[in-house]
């Protein structure tokens, strides 16, 4: 049977006396959760979740004296549909294999092991929203296109969640994504709060971000000028890196509004085991169920580098 453990597929465990098996099981970035940092999480208790968008009233008209009252309506925006999808991996060890194996910690390891591709897997499920999140990946959300992008619906008009120009991460680009973010409006037009919380970067960046952001005085630059980022505390939320995102220069910026990126969870990653009757082999297997998207664009600004 394929994919099954025997003795055959590793010799060397029926003899004692091996000095270090290796391999199986290393230390995880945050414990296997970097997606924690960047997602909210909200339960699911269907096969599909649905977020619908509503859009509010717009400014009020002057009305003159005797006349009647101007009467606005509310309309539905648009759905963002998060289908649950199932996760599952198991592995097969003969009855030999367990009976023969001279090393009783290989059992709990390969059930370690099981575990770290399950985290691994949320990990790159999870990034893989941030990674397809520019224009040209095809991963569209509800409003039609990208995660970020520049024009992404509103009630007549569009709005933007990326520089004007894509530009590597700099003083000057997470100075105008502040701007920028601030000018936010809603599905109507109106002016809303929302500021930037927290930078995400890959790894290619950290060393980078933490001049720009954890120096009283401005970076690179021979003046002593103060750093605005820093003494505005611009971004409360700090830095987050991500290991398993792929662009080496692209960032992110998660704001402070809500429903914006999520996790649905419909079922937690769960265990199990059971002999096979007719060949005494044992089956391990580990299953989840969850989806990882996007409701409101507003919750997110990102720049894929210049």
């Amino acid at each position: 049977m394929a994919g099954v453990i025997t003795t055959g597929s590793l010799p060397k465990l029926l003899w004692p006396g091996l000095n270090k098996l290796w391999g199986l099981t290393y230390e995880e970035w945050a414990n296997g959760a970097e997606w924690k940092q960047i997602f909210e999480v909200t339960p699911s208790d269907k096969n599909y979740e649905q977020d619908v968008g509503l859009t509010g009233f717009g400014l009020a008209p002057s009305k003159t004296e005797g006349d009647s009252i101007s009467y606005d309506t509310m309309k539905q925006g648009f759905v963002t549909t998060y289908t649950n999808v199932t996760y599952a991996l198991g592995f097969i060890v003969s009855q030999e294999e367990i009976e023969d194996c001279k090393y009783a910690q290989v059992s709990a390891q390969r059930t370690k092991a099981l575990a770290f591709s399950m985290h691994q897997t949320e990990e790159n499920v999870a990034a893989n929203v941030l990674n397809r999140a520019f224009a040209g990946s095809g991963y569209l959300g509800g409003d039609g296109v990208t995660m970020i992008a520049s024009n992404h619906s509103i009630e007549n008009g569009t709005f933007s969640n990326t520089l004007a120009i894509a530009a590597d991460l700099s003083e000057a680009a997470l100075e105008n994504a502040a701007i920028d973010i601030a000018g936010f409006v809603d599905n109507r037009g109106n002016r809303i709060k929302i500021l930037p919380d927290k930078l995400i970067i890959p790894r290619q960046l950290m060393f980078e971000a933490n001049r720009l952001l954890k120096n009283e005085n401005r970076p690179e630059t021979a003046n002593r000028d103060i750093n605005a980022l820093y003494l505005l505390n611009t971004l409360p939320g700090g830095i987050t890196v991500n290991h398993y995102l792929t662009d080496t220069d692209a960032w992110f910026i998660l704001t402070n509004c809500p429903d914006g990126l999520k996790k649905m969870d419909r079922v937690a990653t769960s265990f199990a085991n059971d002999n096979d009757f007719d060949t005494t082999n044992m089956k391990f297997r580990a299953r989840a169920r969850y989806v990882f998207g996007w409701t409101d664009p507003r919750g997110i600004y990102g720049s894929p580098g210049a």
